[in-house]
Parts: structure tokens; sequence; C-alpha cells
């Protein structure tokens, strides 16, 4: 602490105290919209003490609203992972859909085949005819 006159230190005391008294003054406050709605009492304890029902309603509302959000939110997410997959189900399908149709032409049977000494028939197929002799 440095070296200072009693009289400083006895001023600044009263200006301590000065400003204990003017805090504890009830202040005037200017009249605009916000200070009338609240000291005016247009806003007071009973009616908010009513209002609040309606406002726990509102925020009940506000969370489902929020809950409704994420909600659909995930299920986007899970119709966007589902079209992804659909997509690369039908590329498999496609590939193996030409892998078949490649795998069962003439050649490529007949190259399979051909391990098992089942060979191509050269000579047309004949038609087989009965004859009934009970006429």
């Amino acid at each position: 602490m440095t070296n200072r006159l009693r009289a400083e230190i006895l001023e600044e005391e009263e200006a301590e105290r000065e400003l204990i008294v003017e805090e504890k003054a009830p202040r005037e406050f200017s009249e605009n919209f916000f200070t009338q709605l609240f000291t005016k009492g247009f806003v007071s304890t009973d009616s908010a003490t009513k209002a609040l029902p309606f406002i726990i309603y509102l925020a009940f509302l506000g969370m489902l609203y929020i809950a409704n959000r994420h909600l659909s939110e995930k299920n986007l997410r899970e119709i966007d992972k589902l079209t992804k997959e659909v997509k690369e189900l039908n590329w498999a399908y496609k590939s193996t859909k030409s892998d078949l149709a490649y795998k069962s032409t003439l050649t490529e049977v007949a190259k399979k085949v051909d391990t098992l000494g089942i060979k191509i028939a050269v000579e047309p197929p004949q038609k087989l005819t009965i004859e009934d002799d009970s006429k």
C-alpha cells in the first residue's frame, strides 16, 4: 500500500458509502415498453402462474417437433442407404445375368460337356414314328 494522506482515504470511504446508499435507493426507470410491461403489473406473478401450463404445453410441442425432425432425417439417411444397396444389387444382377447368357450359348456348353465325352450332333434330329398294327 502506498503512503497517502488520511484525508484522501476518508474521501474515498465517503464516496463508497454514497454509492452504497444510491444503490439502495429505488431507481427511476425510463418509460419504455419493456419497463412498463414488467413493472406496471401487465405480467404479474398470478398471470405467469396461470400461463405456466400453456408454456409447458408449448415446450412439449417444441420437443415433439424436434424429435419428429430427427426421426425424419434418420429415415432419409436409411432411404439413401437402401437406395445405394438396391443399385449395387441391380448391378450384380445384370452382371450375373450377362454371365449366364454367355455361358448358356451353344459353343460354351459344348466346351463344358466335351470333357464328359458328349459331342455336338452333326446330323439333324430325326422324327420317330410308331406304326400301329391294330388297324
